[in-house]
């Protein structure tokens, strides 16, 4: 019998009560026992089953209402290991999920924290005999409850929620935090990171390290945030991301499971396209499909294939990334999308100050936001090495539809900034290509079929170099050796290199090979680098620059 889809549902008891089609992760209960960690951070991509296990794990933990509970695992794994009978339904769980903590300010962000925090002590109260607290402790417990608690009171809340369950029931809870890195993200975003990291390390490391109070504590996000910045002195935590073993099949679903959907649905014959379209993230070495994409693709298999991912968040982090990222890395976007692969070594611990300037930082963002798979190729006593790609046409279509644009975008606009990274990057080529375009763009046939063509590019060169600023000297038409060079670019304030382009059109019946030649033999002869190195300038790169019409040529 065919039953529902769970879509959208990612609270465990609706999903058993309700006779939705579950795939079976309840023996991520039994790993989770079996590790001995105090501390369990599992990092996952979005829409990767994160909050339907933390519910599930919720569901079998808390001694509130466990006799009930007990019978949503009815038939599941965990139900004949000795794991159940021993743990199910035998602590107070703290549950708390900061997925809507996303403010357009720090002071918006902290009050929707306290706003959670307080409908969190509402929800433990059953737990709790306010008549037996302290004098004190009854004034915190009613400010936090109130919303009026200080920022020190808020950031020591949830510690002071374990120490008062503990208390009360001499057993020590369990304390779940679904989504903990959304504010973080969001802060991000909105210009006040400092301020939240700040208060997220106040208010996760009272909470988690060294808590005498605390039986054990699950967190799930998308990243692994520094542990400098957020985990600073938690010696308890075990942190499992998507390159660890732990945990490696209870988040997605792999193909066996996916196999079974399909039969469940009668679209067995549709296996081969979906794992095109659906497979290929890679969890501690498992081929794993992506969940939201399967339920979707089988709940709409009558419109075909199609990016439900894609269409579940705004990427805004992925587009600032990409738009200022460097040159280079936007170029490897191209490479990724022709399907060549890259090798790269990945970071773990992802910093957010360097998403947008480290090669290393981006491509660890986009590994464990799930935008690229990564497969373990080379250890070495540095790092490891893996090999990065696009994970499946359903990811491949989000490149190309939006991180394309987004790239093809912000090459427009920053053409001339790019060009000029090319020169001093002595990336002639790249130099060739983004000048060759301007020209192509800027120039009409007019101006380049005048009398002296060569003033035309050495003024729209000039024009090009202005956005340098005072750091660098540009000149033209100075003498220097034996001659006057075309233009020279020195940089004041930089171990950059000097620049000098000797512009040149190509004459009647004349190869680019030889006008080449010819400029750069110009340069040689003349000497044109010599006032360069009497004021003490040894790097320097001789360029010339021939052209016929719009067309552009560049060697060093």
């Amino acid at each position: 019998m065919k039953r529902k889809l769970p879509i959208g549902t990612s609270d465990f008891k609706e999903l058993r009560t309700n006779g939705y089609y579950f795939v079976d992760k309840s023996l991520m209960i039994k790993e989770l026992i079996d590790d001995s960690s105090k501390v369990i951070l599992i990092p996952r991509p979005r829409r990767f089953g994160k909050t339907l296990n933390m519910s599930m794990l919720r569901y079998f933990f808390d001694c509130k209402d466990a006799a009930e509970n007990r019978k949503l695992f009815d038939g599941l794994d965990i139900a004949r290991e000795p794991e159940f009978e021993a743990e199910q339904g035998r602590y107070p769980v703290i549950y708390l999920s900061l997925k809507d903590i996303k403010a357009s300010n720090y002071e918006d962000a902290v009050e929707l924290i306290r706003y959670s925090i307080a409908q969190l002590y509402f929800s433990q109260q059953y737990w709790i005999d306010i008549e037996k607290m302290q004098m004190e402790q009854k004034l915190v417990f009613e400010s936090i409850k109130s919303q009026t608690s200080s920022r020190a009171v808020l950031s020591n809340s949830l510690k002071l929620l374990t120490e008062l369950i503990y208390q009360h029931t001499k057993v020590k809870p369990i304390l779940l935090i679904d989504e903990y890195d959304t504010p973080i993200h969001a802060a991000y975003n909105k210009g006040y990171y400092d301020e939240m990291i700040s208060l997220m390390s106040l208010f996760l490391g009272s909470a988690l390290k060294d808590n005498e109070n605390l039986h054990k504590s699950v967190l799930t996000g998308t990243l692994r945030v520094s542990r400098e910045s957020i985990f600073t002195g938690l010696n308890n935590i075990s942190i499992y991301s998507l390159l660890s073993s732990s945990f490696s099949d209870k988040f997605g679903f792999t193909e066996q499971e996916v196999a079974a959907i399909l039969e469940n649905f009668e679209l067995g014959c549709e296996l081969a396209d979906v794992r095109k379209w659906y497979n290929g993230y890679i969890m501690g070495g498992i081929d794993v499909y992506n969940p939201w994409s399967i339920l979707n693709f089988v709940q709409n298999y009558k419109d075909g294939f199609k990016a439900y991912w894609l269409n579940t968040s705004g990427n805004d982090l992925i587009k600032e990334i990409i738009k200022e990222s460097p040159y280079s890395v936007q170029m490897e976007m191209k490479d990724l999308l022709d399907g060549k692969p890259l090798m790269k070594s990945i970071n773990e611990n992802i910093s957010f100050p360097e998403l947008k300037s480290s090669e290393h930082s981006i491509y660890s963002f986009l590994v464990f936001s799930g935008y690229l798979k990564a497969r373990l190729v080379e250890y070495k006593e540095e790092a490891d090495f893996y090999e990065l790609s696009i994970p499946n046409i359903e990811v491949k279509r989000l490149y190309r539809d939006t991180i394309l644009n987004w790239f093809k975008e912000t090459f427009e606009a920053n053409k001339s900034r790019m060009m000029l990274n090319a020169l001093f990057d002595k990336d002639v080529d790249l130099f060739a290509d983004i000048l060759g375009d301007c020209v192509i763009k800027a120039l009409s046939t007019y101006d380049v079929d005048k009398r002296e063509p060569e003033r035309v590019y050495q003024a729209f060169l000039l024009g090009l170099l202005v956005s340098l600023g005072e750091d660098y000297e540009v000149t033209s038409n100075r003498e220097s050796g034996y001659g006057r060079y075309d233009i020279c670019i020195v940089p004041l304030k930089t171990n950059k290199p000097c620049i000098i382009l000797e512009l040149k059109q190509i004459r009647s019946r004349e190869s680019v090979e030889t006008a080449l030649e010819s400029a750069i033999n110009q340069i040689e002869k003349q000497k044109y680098e010599t006032t360069i190195r009497q004021r003490g300038y040894e790097n320097i790169l001789k360029l010339a620059v021939v052209f016929d019409g719009k067309r552009v040529w560049v060697k060093s």
